[in-house]
């Protein structure tokens, strides 16, 4: 019993990340949501713009015009990837792997906000907007954002762990 106490104690604060990573979130969408009508536009730097965006779809508007039955694949999906998620990091030793565990927790936190808009919207309010010159990335917010830094953080844990045993295989 003790152990299995100390894997969900060791989990905790990297759950933590995730809530903290969707309380960003909600808030920073709630400032824009209380402030912006869709398509209103602030420019901060010749590159970046605030502007409130609904998204209907998926990354970069996959989707975004169907019928409306991708708000709940996108959802399930969120929902689901969270939950394994939420088991592997309850399931990772006590120490080390700090980088995997940050890596999960914050994808699962940037899922989770997303999820949160389309239940409550039936959509994701984007409002970052970068660009350069006429070409323009597609806008995100701080989900997205958390979803991106961990899966480069997965990425980068994975090049690590495949660097580390090949050196102890040599």
């Amino acid at each position: 019993m003790s152990g299995r106490w100390s894997l969900r104690a060791s989990a905790g604060r990297w759950l933590l990340l995730s809530l903290a990573v969707i309380v960003l979130d909600q808030w920073t969408k709630l400032l824009i949501m209380q402030n912006f009508r869709e398509f209103d536009e602030i420019v901060l730097l010749p590159v970046l713009n605030l502007v409130r965006l609904h998204n209907e779809g998926a990354a970069f508007s996959f989707l975004s015009t169907a019928s409306g039955w991708q708000r709940w694949v996108f959802t399930g999906l969120g929902i689901v990837v969270s939950l394994g998620i939420a088991i592997w990091l309850l399931r990772l030793p006590r120490k080390g792997q700090s980088l995997l565990a940050a890596g999960l927790a914050l994808v699962m936190g940037g899922a989770l906000g997303n999820v949160i808009d389309r239940i409550r919207f039936g959509h994701v309010v984007d409002f970052i907007h970068v660009h350069y010159g006429d070409a323009y990335f597609p806008a995100f917010n701080v989900a997205d954002s958390a979803i991106t830094i961990g899966a480069a953080l997965l990425i980068l844990d994975s090049l690590l762990e495949m660097r580390s045993a090949a050196r102890r295989e040599a």
